[in-house]
């Protein structure tokens, strides 16, 4: 009885100072994030967070994986314009752009013309992270969306080449440095001639052609037809896409 009553009155001490670490994969116009916290997708796959690259103590707002070791960034929002010190923070606000801040100083925000009512900002386990209406019943239908600013990486579900309704380009590039995810002289680009093709460049330079699509596939790229895990789709009502 003594020994149940010790076990009863240890456990009262203990439980109130436990603290309970919930990761969530969204915020909305009520909080942001500020530097040192992280939203992780719902399954699990990415983490959204600031972070300082290579031997950098600049603090850049990024996406990387979660379970990998090292960490390998995928996604990098304010590139151009690094912040100094950990004042960062990302918000959302009421029109639905996110808008990062550095003691109060703009660094980065998105520019959606889209009608927002109460926008959520959530990173998706594909490793997009989306704004979207909250009421939003559509899981494909974003205010905005990382996916069409790529930086030097291809996930899953990725679009690659030109939008022909909106004009956007999408294209990857590959960092500077190690130490500076800055946009470097190398990048990939696809061009809509009467066969549209993707190049390699290095800035006016052409490295490498993949060879005009043939309406199956790039034709320099024949032995992407033999490999299961990429897959090219040629949409000719809106972009080019290039689905790893």
């Amino acid at each position: 009885m003594d020994n149940l009553f010790f076990l009863i009155l240890f456990a009262c001490i203990l439980v109130p100072s436990l603290k309970i670490s919930v990761a969530d994969d969204s915020i909305n116009v009520l909080n942001g994030l500020s530097d040192g916290k992280t939203l992780v997708s719902k399954g699990g796959n990415f983490v959204l967070g600031f972070f300082s690259p290579g031997c950098s103590h600049k603090r850049y707002l990024g996406i990387w994986y979660k379970n990998v070791p090292i960490q390998t960034v995928v996604w990098v929002a304010n590139k151009d314009n690094p912040i100094n010190d950990s004042s960062g923070t990302l918000t959302v606000n009421s029109i639905g752009n996110l808008v990062l801040t550095q003691n109060g100083s703009f660094v980065w925000h998105t520019n959606s013309h889209k009608q927002a009512d109460n926008p959520v900002v959530q990173l998706l386990d594909s490793g997009n992270l989306v704004i979207r209406n909250k009421a939003e019943t559509n899981p494909e239908e974003f205010l905005w969306q990382s996916f069409d600013y790529p930086s030097d990486t291809t996930l899953p579900g990725m679009k690659f080449g030109s939008d022909l309704k909106t004009g956007l380009q999408r294209r990857f590039t590959t960092w500077k440095s190690p130490n500076d995810p800055s946009p470097g002289d190398v990048y990939r680009v696809l061009e809509l001639y009467n066969y549209p093709e993707i190049y390699l460049m290095k800035g006016t330079t052409k490295l490498y052609r993949y060879g005009p699509w043939n309406g199956l596939h790039f034709s320099g790229m024949s032995y992407v037809k033999m490999k299961a895990l990429i897959v090219l789709i040629y949409e000719k009502k809106g972009s080019c896409s290039d689905r790893m």
